[in-house]
This record gives C-alpha cells, sequence and structure tokens, in this order.
C-alpha cells in the first residue's frame, strides 16, 4: 500500500478472492485541515472508490477506500478532506498525495 495510507484510513476488511487481494479502507474521524476548531458532525462517507495497487506476492490487490464527509454544525456546510493540502503538508509523502489526488482530483 502507498506510504502514509494508514495515517488517514483504516483497515476494515481483507477478502481474498481466488487470486485476487480486495482491502477495504475507511477515513479516520480527523477533521480536516483548517477545521480543528469548527464543531463538525460526522455524515458517513462518499461512495466507495476501487483502485488496483501493486500486487502483494502474485496476488492482483484493489483497495476500496470510502472518504468520510463531515458538516458544519455552526453552518451546515458538508466538507471533505482537500487532499491537495494535506500533501503539501510534513505528515505525508509525496509520493502517496499524488496517489490521493489521482483518485479524488
Amino acid at each position: 500500500m502507498p506510504e502514509g495510507l494508514l495515517e488517514y484510513f483504516q483497515i476494515q476488511e481483507v477478502d481474498q478472492v481466488e487470486n485476487q487481494l480486495h482491502i477495504y479502507l475507511d477515513e479516520l474521524n480527523i477533521p480536516p485541515s483548517g477545521y480543528e476548531n469548527n464543531k463538525l458532525e460526522s455524515k458517513g462517507f462518499m461512495p466507495s472508490t476501487e483502485i488496483s495497487d501493486f500486487p502483494i506476492r502474485g496476488q492482483k490487490v484493489t483497495l476500496h477506500i470510502r472518504r468520510r464527509r463531515w458538516t458544519v454544525l455552526d453552518t451546515g456546510q458538508i466538507i471533505t478532506r482537500d487532499w491537495n493540502l494535506v500533501r503539501e503538508g510534513t505528515r505525508m509523502t509525496t509520493e502517496f498525495g499524488l496517489f490521493l489526488k489521482k483518485i479524488f482530483g
């Protein structure tokens, strides 16, 4: 898996079907940058995105990633994490940031 992935996502399930691994990941409930001082309520997840990753021991790997969304309680605004801002920070490698940017734009 891309380096830094488990800083923002938790593995929920791993399934093996024939010669393929399916890894299901949910974004952790960590407030996005710029919203640390707001009252947020998690409103579940966006639809799952499937990404092919590097094979593990000869098995194809598909990551099923669900991004979290929050409501800002004071305004009712729905927000998600801005992966471009995360990539520019020091907590994530450029490789992982580019990986997420490619997936989520």
